[in-house]
């Protein structure tokens, strides 16, 4: 049960520091794929932020040297993709339904705790396992 508390509040930072940093970009970025360019930001920083959190508090992984960790952060951005179309999908979908940044944000981090439940057995099975890469 302490695991999933632990991996809860760490998603909830994660997150946190998704939807901030895509906030940021549309605060500060109001041009041609706006919302796009906000939400790869958002992904590209939520997932070192998730990465860095997982590998030490959740899965107390500690690499062999750089090149290690490289290959394992590559292992953890594959497995991630299958649930980034998870979180794309709703962000997406409630920015295309309701039309507002709110909403959008709501659809984000709706499909951001869906697809970390999942990536949790994903990087438990095929990343940060004994003998990995």
């Amino acid at each position: 049960m302490k695991l999933a508390i632990t991996y809860a509040i760490l998603a909830l930072i994660a997150t946190a520091a998704n939807i901030g940093a895509q906030d940021i970009v549309i605060r500060g970025y109001s041009g041609a794929f706006d919302v796009l360019v906000s939400v790869a930001v958002g992904t590209a920083v939520g997932l070192v932020v998730k990465y860095v959190l997982d590998k030490r508090y959740i899965f107390r992984f500690r690499a062999r040297n750089v090149v290690h960790d490289g290959q394992t952060f590559a292992l953890y951005v594959l497995m991630g993709l299958a649930t980034t179309v998870i979180f794309w999908g709703f962000e997406f979908g409630f920015h295309y339904l309701f039309e507002t940044k709110e909403m959008r944000y709501l659809g984000g981090i709706i499909g951001l705790a869906i697809g970390y439940l999942i990536k949790y057995h994903l990087d438990k099975r095929f990343v940060f396992r004994t003998g990995n890469v």
